[in-house]
């Protein structure tokens, strides 16, 4: 069995496989990806056993047509092939399968190589998805964005590993993409995707993280087919199947307070510069940061007594509400800056004792992007 493949489409190809294996796994095989031809498509897969990726290349040239071949599927380790074909130029590579050996001999413009491989009738199957699932389809921009401004909230909690997820709530309303770790949270409302009939799913981060690398921003069409166990995400050129985290998720609206009548609203670039120059004078335990506002002037005050340090900024910003001091985790709220691209961001304010609200001053199109920290006990 022999087949040719563009060097440059393959590594592509291989680079995001790998980011699905670990480094140890139970099954020696689920260190390899396992090649597939069907005619003149080479189907490439990787998997941990809880996630699988699946993406095709385009042969260049294949004899499986030629002998009339189907499902010849081999599994080739990962690390080694994966450090060969990266360092290539654009050049044809042929693959040259020796069953009987368990050998495949890779030749190249200016030399050869060889690698051991196993049967891939050994490597696990992924769970597929029930036939009555529930189907979303957005744009690949729109998921990468939601993915990439929730992740960073999900927990790291083996006691409830629903917090470890990222939580998409479909109802007759919209959609909504939630990640909390009880300290902050964020929640996105897509209200261009909504279904009369209610469900919910919540991703784990890693195939949250795959994505998030994967996905291009041209808008083309993702879609999401889930039951209450597995998911399928096909996003154009490849295809993730996931286990789902199992259980319920807190109710999120709960805790979002309706009534922060106290508005603050700052540049912010300028407040997310602020409070990284603040940040290092905080005490490492706590990385309280007290925001002291009163009409257009914040103050972030932070301090370490231990080590006697201590640093104030201040800067313009307008405020309607009553003076007020606040304690927030500096390195959490620099995160919650970060994952917003507006100028300007709006921060409403109850009482030094409830839950502040971060939210952009002009909204997305079609969504309403809101996030939420806790605040901390300041010692007066």
């Amino acid at each position: 069995m022999r087949f040719t493949v563009s060097s440059t489409a393959l590594s592509s190809k291989l680079t995001a496989l790998s980011r699905v294996i670990n480094s140890k796994n139970a099954l020696p095989i689920l260190g390899d990806f396992v090649f597939d031809i069907q005619g003149q498509t080479l189907h490439l897969t990787a998997s941990d056993s809880e996630n699988t990726m699946h993406t095709t290349v385009e042969l260049a040239e294949s004899d499986a047509l030629k002998k009339g071949l189907r499902n010849i599927a081999d599994a080739i380790g990962n690390h080694d092939l994966l450090e060969a074909v990266k360092g290539f130029s654009e050049q044809p590579i042929t693959f040259a399968v020796e069953q009987e050996g368990n050998l495949v001999k890779i030749s190249y413009q200016n030399g050869l190589f060889s690698l051991p491989i196993e049967n891939a009738d050994e490597f696990p199957i992924a769970q597929q998805v029930g036939d009555g699932c529930t189907v979303i389809t957005m744009s690949n921009t729109l998921l990468g964005e939601n993915i990439s401004r929730t992740l960073f909230a999900t927990a790291q909690d083996e006691l409830r590993p629903v917090m470890n997820g990222i939580y998409f709530d479909l109802t007759p309303e919209c959609l909504s993409v939630v990640a909390s770790d009880g300290h902050k949270l964020v929640r996105n409302k897509l209200y261009d995707i909504k279904s009369e009939q209610p469900a919910a799913f919540i991703l784990p981060k890693k195939p949250a993280t795959l994505l998030k690398n994967l996905l291009g921003k041209d808008g083309a069409e993702v879609t999401i087919r889930f039951d209450e166990r597995n998911a399928e995400i096909n996003y154009g050129d490849g295809t993730i199947q996931c286990r789902l985290i199992e259980g319920r998720y807190p109710n999120y609206n709960s805790v979002i307070p309706q009534n922060n009548p106290n508005e603050l609203r700052a540049d912010r670039n300028g407040l997310l510069s602020a409070l990284r120059r603040v940040q290092p004078f905080a005490n490492n335990s706590s990385n309280l940061i007290r925001f002291r506002v009163e009409g257009s002037m914040l103050q972030l005050d932070a301090e370490d007594y231990d080590f006697s340090k201590t640093a104030t900024e201040r800067m313009t910003c307008d405020y309607n509400g009553v003076p007020m001091s606040i304690g927030f985790k500096g390195s959490s709220f620099i995160e919650i800056l970060s994952n917003f691209d507006c100028a300007e961001v709006i921060i409403r304010l109850a009482d030094p004792s409830r839950a502040g609200l971060v939210l952009p001053s002009e909204q997305p199109e079609g969504q309403d992007v809101l996030m939420l920290m806790m605040p901390m006990l300041l010692n007066d």
